[in-house]
């Protein structure tokens, strides 16, 4: 949340420099104040760990957020029960004519696929155009993420010689950017895919900033220039046992898989893995809550630019 101090303190001006977000006495006390509207495209096989992840996130936050559940119309989900479909998720057709603060992205396993194979792309890519107009500010996450790169700026993702698989030390190549204020000088992150994003690519693009970077698994988060859109490669909302789920289940097909990088202790799967990214993923969705929807949202979603 932002700190309110009186105009005059001398403090203000460093931290405003610091990109600390200070709000005067006079804007406290104008401030109109209501639920923040966030929609989430669940594109994951499993929606239900989904949700409880994201919504936990969503949750640590003083600010009253409504939650609104989307899935794509052109495809059904087959590991989610059709009542809990029906009963709690909405489509496209059904919000169109709504506006939201933000909107959310998630990941789906289907790298390997280019994207017009996708069976619900030209439902993505309506979906991507709505939001333009209707939403403030998206964040997307791993092939959302390269699903909207790909959309909004013709980059293409790359096939992996093998998986990305693991919890992996970043850096902030922004320490002063809103979104990445308060994390340590490394800060960890799940990654779980078989494609990535060029570095070269995301720096080259003049409407993007990299934000965060990995030495080992790469791009982490970019971003549009007016901090709408964030691109973000890792899964930072995984819980303790997803990277383990994923890695028993392939074990199971007979897929042949490295054990996840600095994940399980002493290599051994049969440990239990330390949580160390979730600091890192508390303060970037908080700070997404607050700096880039509550505190930028016009109060009348209508007057939306």
């Amino acid at each position: 949340m932002p700190i309110k101090i009186d105009n005059q303190l001398p403090a203000r001006h460093s931290l405003e420099l610091e990109n600390i977000f200070v709000m005067s006495e006079s804007r406290a006390t104008h401030q109109d104040i209501r639920p923040l509207k966030i929609v989430i495209l669940n594109l994951m096989p499993t929606k239900i760990e989904t949700e409880t992840q994201l919504l936990r996130l969503l949750s640590n936050s003083p600010i009253q957020v409504e939650v609104e559940l989307l899935q794509t119309a052109t495809h059904r989900s087959k590991n989610t029960s059709a009542e809990h479909m029906l009963k709690f998720y909405k489509t496209i057709d059904d919000i169109r004519d709504l506006k939201f603060d933000g909107m959310i992205v998630t990941g789906a396993p289907i790298e390997n696929l280019e994207f017009e194979e996708v069976d619900y792309w030209d439902e993505l890519c309506d979906i991507f155009d709505w939001a333009k107009k209707n939403v403030y500010s998206t964040m997307f996450i791993c092939w959302g993420a390269q699903a909207a790169l790909y959309y909004h700026y013709g980059i293409k993702k790359y096939a992996l010689n093998e998986k990305l698989f693991g919890i992996f030390p970043h850096k902030s190549l922004d320490v002063y950017h809103p979104l990445l204020r308060g994390l340590d000088d490394i800060f960890y992150v799940p990654h779980s895919r078989y494609t990535d994003v060029s570095r070269e690519d995301i720096e080259n693009e003049n409407g993007l900033l990299l934000l965060s970077y990995s030495d080992i698994s790469g791009v982490h988060i970019a971003a549009d220039k007016n901090s709408r859109c964030f691109y973000i490669t890792g899964h930072s909302e995984y819980d303790r046992t997803t990277l383990a789920n994923e890695y028993f289940r392939d074990i199971n097909k007979g897929i042949k898989i490295k054990v996840p990088y600095n994940y399980f202790p002493d290599n051994d799967p049969q440990k239990t893995p330390p949580m160390i990214w979730r600091g890192a993923a508390n303060i970037i969705f908080s700070n997404w809550i607050n700096y880039f929807v509550y505190q930028r949202t016009p109060y009348d979603l209508d007057k939306m630019i």
